[in-house]
């Protein structure tokens, strides 16, 4: 049966759909558990948020030495290698003892996660071409890779409340065996290049020096706050990183990023969009969660449950945003969407105190969701168009990058802002202070899709999406490389 699959574009599709949800998954699924974890493996109070932000660190640290590697080393291999890692560390956090071990399994989740999303999407834009097929592509794994997050509520509350905090852990295992079953069963494996270029070492340790102390810098900002010495200092060093990595970068042969990737007006554009999207779209889930919590007092899983039209929305959006790109142009479905986003958003922030989810949450997140649907695939397709099959890998760890930073850094900001709102009340504890928080920090992500539709319309393309093409002819060391890989 399985042989029957070997180099179909939909069963590589539903591997790398079904990888990106798993990865997706885990950046939500622990967050509910946290309470029972704590209680069971003897946490410390301030240690216990390591369990989420060590991910993420992660995660972001090493996504652009998991994307060119899965250039110099096959994108088949280091799809399944990431998967391997992130399954047995998920085995490793099921069965933990000791927060330690439990952290530890974290960090190697987010290692194996920065192999397996950019492979997954570099399987995508070469196996797609160019046009509409790659575009109903990426909205699928768009829609997955945001329904992932958005489920990861609800998983983590029905699980921990019905099975036990182990099993947000363990119910990876069977996602994981099915992705490693349909990438090796669909993707035909790549025969090794005659000549490989050597990796870029130094480039790889300043870049996952930098990218990681930027994100240790500003997911920490919730203990040490934004103001504090430990905080700049952890920026500024990481600032000096990506300085030397870019000098570096500019001058060596084979570059772990070609910084004339980031020349691309479309790629730059395109990345910069990512950028805000999930800034906006991470904060104002994470806004609206607490409000459903905190001020409704929705337990988790009935939390959970409420983003399901979320889900839906997206869905919906991607399938329209395949129909708008295919018959004008990534840019019109691009600023649609993120005006559509910000108009959801705008709504949210006129969260009441005293509301409901009909009244509050529902409209709103719909909208929403179908706006942010608009814009996932599209931004994708035009991040990777006209990139050489060698450098796939390299721009869709750029991709993951800033979708990674975005939804980091616009967190900590917003959370930041909304906290000061809600702390400068007479009663920061009550309903009417929390909602006023929330609402300033989704009147600001509102800010920022509206932001995303001005990079639209200004920076993309607004020519009419071509229709299918050949990928771009592969240079000799890659050619022996790509000759097995599925079109």
């Amino acid at each position: 049966m399985y042989k029957n699959l070997r180099g179909r574009p939909g069963a590589v599709l539903a591997a790398a759909a079904v990888a990106q949800f798993v990865v997706a998954l885990d950046m939500a699924v622990v967050n509910v558990a946290l309470p029972e974890i704590r209680s069971a493996l003897g946490f410390a109070p301030l240690d216990l948020s390591w369990v989420v932000h060590v991910y993420a660190l992660t995660f972001g640290g090493f996504l652009l030495l998991g994307g060119r590697a899965c250039d110099l080393f096959g994108r088949r291999r280091l799809f399944a290698a990431g998967l391997a890692v992130f399954g047995l560390c998920s085995l490793a956090g099921g069965l933990a003892q000791e927060p330690w071990q439990l952290v530890a399994a974290r960090a190697g989740q987010g290692v194996g996660a920065a192999a397996t999303a950019p492979a997954a999407l570099a399987l995508l834009t070469t196996t797609f071409t160019e046009g509409p097929r790659r575009i109903r592509a990426l909205g699928v794994w768009s829609a997955v890779n945001a329904a992932g997050g958005a489920l990861g509520v609800l998983a983590g509350g029905v699980l921990t409340e019905y099975a036990g905090w182990r099993w947000v852990m363990l119910v990876n295992l069977p996602v994981v065996a099915a992705a490693l079953a349909l990438v090796y069963a669909a993707v035909p494996a790549e025969p090794r290049p005659v000549r490989r270029e050597r990796p870029d070492l130094l480039g790889a340790v300043l870049s996952t020096g930098g990218v990681g102390l930027l994100v240790y810098g500003v997911v920490r900002t919730d203990a040490r706050g934004w103001a504090s010495a430990a905080t700049w200092e952890t920026l500024a060093v990481a600032g000096v990183l990506l300085g030397a990595f870019v000098a570096v970068e500019s001058r060596s042969s084979a570059p772990l990023l070609r910084l004339g990737l980031l020349r691309s007006r479309p790629v730059a554009g395109a990345n910069l969009l990512v950028f805000l999207a999930a800034a906006g779209q991470f904060t104002a889930f994470y806004f609206v969660s607490l409000y459903l919590q905190q001020v409704l007092g929705l337990g988790a899983a009935v939390t959970g449950a409420a983003f399901l039209p979320f889900s839906a929305g997206l869905v919906a959006g991607t399938a329209v945003a395949t129909r708008v790109t295919a018959a004008r142009s990534p840019r019109a479905s691009l600023v649609t969407g993120s005006l559509c986003a910000a108009a959801g958003l705008a709504w949210f922030a006129c969260l009441s105190p005293h509301g409901g989810f009909l009244t509050d949450v529902l409209g709103p997140s719909l909208l929403t969701s179908v706006g942010a649907g608009l814009v996932l695939a599209p931004a994708a397709a035009v991040a990777t168009t006209g990139v050489r099959p060698g450098e796939a890998g390299m721009a869709s760890g750029v991709l993951n990058s800033a979708r990674q930073l975005g939804g980091c850094v616009g967190l900590a900001v917003l959370a930041t802002v909304a906290a000061h709102r809600t702390g400068t009340a007479a009663d920061p504890t009550g309903p009417s202070a929390l909602t006023s928080g929330y609402a300033l920090g989704l009147a600001v992500t509102a800010a920022l899709f509206v932001l995303a539709a001005v990079v639209a319309l200004t920076v993309l393309p607004g020519r009419r999406t071509a229709g299918p093409t050949a990928p771009a002819a592969a240079t000799p060391a890659e050619a022996p490389r790509l000759e097995g890989t599925p079109s």
